[in-house]
């Protein structure tokens, strides 16, 4: 494909890779940078630009541009978290005056082949200026934010059930707003392809997670240590409600089987709290890691928990990657062309996930079966360049777009 100037938009910074989400713009953006493409990457961020991260982003575009995002707990923010028709999230990136200007200059500026907003809960302060000057525009989804709800409310105490309804409410009203108004909306998996679809009516095109299948091909797994890993970004109540339930649930009936296992915890704004509430010595909580591959290599299981969230899941194709050993639910496995007992091991229940991690402790030379088969399932089907391919088709879909249609919806 033809170099193409884009003009790229994020609600956070993707460096450090401290999320899935964040690693899958890290290296699309890497991809697309090495292919020629000219990009311009807008991003309105909750932290600080320092030097480390402009220094990691800077090979990568052309020019980044990063505005400050307002506190959770500023006063508009609660205020319009409050008062708005849009659901919280979106409420708490958008409504932000500065960025909506920025980006309008930007589509003034020059003609873009390519607009990609990632995410409709960023969408807000983009679309009156997308509206106004007819743009078209891609807009990227890592999941149906709509089905998150059960995890994402599940914490809210009972008096706040009618809140959450509201909040439920108002995100499917945005979604379908959102879905509708752009041009072309890409989804991770097929399967989140097609609901998306059903919901705004507009074309969709799919650009799988990928994995960086050099950098996880050295770990050798550790069967010896009994280690069972689980890694996630904690600011995503997916991870929280995984990493729960497996404490409350698996764990209980694994160690009257495996007393000797150990659970590594690791990953970004691990919960304080959680040391407390689970103080048994057999829990190693790491928190945040730099080298995935080094705690991979201690482990001799990874254990995906996950009943919600939609998409597939980088940590769990990062593990896959590695020739762990994985045992996940269904949803973790999501979108991962995964055959049970063939490249990992399906358990939907406690007492079936507890059933094939004690198995695979048990019998290493099989779990270092499962492992290998995994790897290779990795490197021939999933890899960072493949998902940058995709993504140029979707840019020349949105290119073949009709130059006018019917008019976007407005925000309310």
């Amino acid at each position: 494909m033809a170099p193409q100037r884009i003009l790229w938009t994020l609600p956070y910074l993707p460096w450090p890779i401290t999320s899935g989400g964040k690693a899958r713009q890290y290296h699309l953006l890497r991809c697309m940078a090495e292919r020629g493409h000219h990009i311009t990457l807008l991003v309105q961020s909750k932290a600080p630009l320092d030097e480390a991260v402009r220094a990691a982003l800077a090979p990568l575009v052309q020019e980044l541009i990063v505005l400050p995002r307002r506190p959770l707990k500023h006063p508009l923010t609660l205020w319009h978290a409050a008062t708005s028709r849009l659901p919280l999230l979106t409420s708490v990136n958008g409504f932000a005056p500065e960025l909506a200007a920025r980006f309008d200059a930007l589509l003034q500026r020059q003609a873009w082949d390519v607009v990609q907003v990632e995410h409709s809960y960023g969408l807000e302060p983009f679309l009156p200026a997308l509206k106004a000057r007819q743009q078209p525009f891609l807009l990227v989804e890592h999941n149906v934010e709509s089905e998150l709800g059960s995890a994402t409310y599940g914490q809210w105490p009972i008096w706040a059930r009618p809140l959450v309804w509201y909040d439920q409410w108002r995100a499917r009203r945005w979604e379908r707003q959102a879905l509708s108004a752009a041009d072309v909306v890409v989804a991770v998996t097929e399967a989140d392809a097609a609901k998306l679809q059903a919901i705004g009516g507009r074309p969709t095109c799919v650009v799988h997670n990928g994995v960086d299948t050099r950098g996880f091909a050295q770990v050798q797994p550790d069967p010896a240590g009994r280690r069972v890993l689980f890694v996630g970004n904690y600011e995503y109540a997916p991870n929280v409600d995984a990493v729960e339930w497996a404490l409350d649930e698996v764990w209980p009936r694994l160690w009257q089987r495996q007393p000797e296992a150990r659970f590594i915890v690791c990953g970004h704004a691990l919960p304080e709290a959680w040391r407390q509430r689970w103080r048994d010595p057999r829990i190693e909580w790491r928190g945040y890691v730099p080298s995935l591959p080094e705690v991979q290599s201690q482990a001799a299981v990874f254990m995906a928990p996950l009943r919600s969230g939609g998409g597939s899941k980088l940590k769990v194709l990062e593990a896959l990657a590695a020739g762990l050993p994985v045992v996940s639910t269904r949803e973790g496995l999501s979108g991962l062309n995964v055959t049970d007992g063939l490249q990992a091991r399906i358990a939907d229940s406690a007492e079936a996930m507890s059933d094939a991690i004690d198995g695979l402790l048990r019998q290493p030379e099989r779990a270092r079966e499962l492992g290998q088969a995994a790897r290779r399932h990795v490197t021939a089907s999933f890899d960072w360049d493949a998902a940058a391919s995709q993504l140029e088709r979707a840019h020349a879909h949105l290119k073949a777009q009709p130059s006018s249609r019917e008019p976007r919806a407005q925000v309310a």
